[in-house]
């Protein structure tokens, strides 16, 4: 079973069609939103700031989302997919975003819609990435527009992981 904790008194809003897998931590002021799912080993530390997550966002296995005292708060839009190992700290996350494996996006960072960040990024503070590229790099950089193929790639990979955690609730009851 998910640990959910409170934190000064607030407590995690989460949506009933939300999946959470057993190790899932989520802490304080945060806000889950409908058919979205925590994988593995994710942790979601709403305590100094506030957490927002659409709906129909999937954020895989072992990935941190954190905040930043009084200054950055970290908002996810919907129909996002944050892959495996991912840290988000104090950043807003547009709708329809892919996050690939082992991305940092740190403190500031604004991402529009459909982006697609490449796995192992670094999205360095402040830095602001506009809707429809790919960006990619260590530090991150916009490397091209998207193609409409990957824009859809984007679309379906929200959809596949509602399916998942469809799947994976009903194999709980």
């Amino acid at each position: 079973m998910a640990i959910i904790k409170p934190y000064k008194g607030i407590f995690p809003k989460i949506h009933p069609s939300v999946y959470m897998s057993e190790n899932v931590v989520v802490v304080g002021d945060v806000e889950i939103g409908e058919d979205s799912s925590l994988w593995f080993g994710t942790v979601v530390r709403g305590d100094v700031n506030y957490i927002r997550i659409g709906k129909g966002t999937n954020i895989q296995d072992n990935s941190v989302i954190h905040v930043t005292h009084d200054t950055h708060p970290t908002i996810i839009g919907d129909y996002t997919t944050v892959g495996h190992r991912v840290i988000l700290h104090g950043c807003k996350v547009g709708n329809y975003v892919l996050i690939g494996m082992g991305a940092v996006v740190m403190d500031g960072v604004e991402i529009e819609d459909y982006v697609l960040v490449g796995a192992g990024a670094l999205l360095t503070p402040n830095k602001k990435f506009p809707s429809g590229v790919l960006v990619a790099g260590f530090p991150a950089k916009v490397v091209r527009d998207l193609k409409p193929e990957e824009i859809e790639y984007i679309k379906q990979s929200a959809q596949n992981y509602i399916a998942y955690k469809n799947s994976y609730l009903n194999e709980s009851e």
